[in-house]
């Protein structure tokens, strides 16, 4: 069964910035496999895909984040408050390309389309999740209460971001289980709605 793992990395610091919306700056890049019938696209699968983590496996898609905090902090000379929070996500959503072959049958070919757009569809959901919680960081670190000195704030909002970063990368890893456990039906069930748009002569 195909799994989807996804790499976050920690955010970094930076004092001074305007007011702003978490955003997200997405990119993206395609690994290359070959193959014409199912078991040669997953064996390049296997052997081509993103090379995440510790465990030496590989993988049909990934998304890789990297948080960036901007913390603009008011001086008030008795105590020090976050003036301004902005998170940003950068996101490098690595896609598989499949080099499509004559001796391919039709059958194989829609399996494809459909394995691929689900690819996409799951590593697309992880940078979702991701700017949901850019957002809940944004709003907690403006909610920090004022403190004695600039740097006693800057201390309690590292304590607030690893807390919502860890809280991100427990929902990102919930994720991949429930979409890894329904795996086989959701493609099934995705298989079945396009044949039967084939079927109506309808567009996939």
């Amino acid at each position: 069964m195909l799994k989807f793992p996804v790499a976050v990395l920690l955010m970094s610091f930076a004092l001074a910035a305007p007011a702003s919306a978490a955003n997200i700056a997405r990119t993206y890049s395609y690994f290359s496999i070959g193959g014409s019938t199912l078991d040669e696209i997953e064996s390049e699968l296997s052997r081509r895909g993103p090379l995440l983590g510790s465990s030496g496996n590989r993988h049909p898609g990934a998304t890789r984040m990297q948080f960036t905090t901007r913390i603009g902090y008011e001086d008030r000379g008795s105590n020090c408050r976050i003036a301004q929070a902005t998170v940003t996500v950068k996101a490098k959503v690595i896609l598989p390309k499949w080099r499509r072959t004559k001796r391919a049958d039709p059958e194989v070919r829609l399996i494809w389309d459909t394995l691929a757009s689900d690819i996409k569809r799951h590593e697309e959901s992880h940078v979702s999740i991701a700017k949901g919680f850019a957002h809940d960081l944004e709003r907690a670190l403006l909610a920090v209460r004022s403190q004695r000195t600039c740097e006693a704030a800057a201390q309690k909002a590292k304590t607030v971001s690893a807390d919502i970063l860890a809280r991100h990368e427990r929902a990102q890893d919930r994720f991949d289980r429930i979409e890894a456990a329904n795996f086989e039906s959701r493609l099934l069930r995705l298989l079945r709605y396009r044949l039967e748009r084939s079927a109506a002569g309808k567009p996939n």
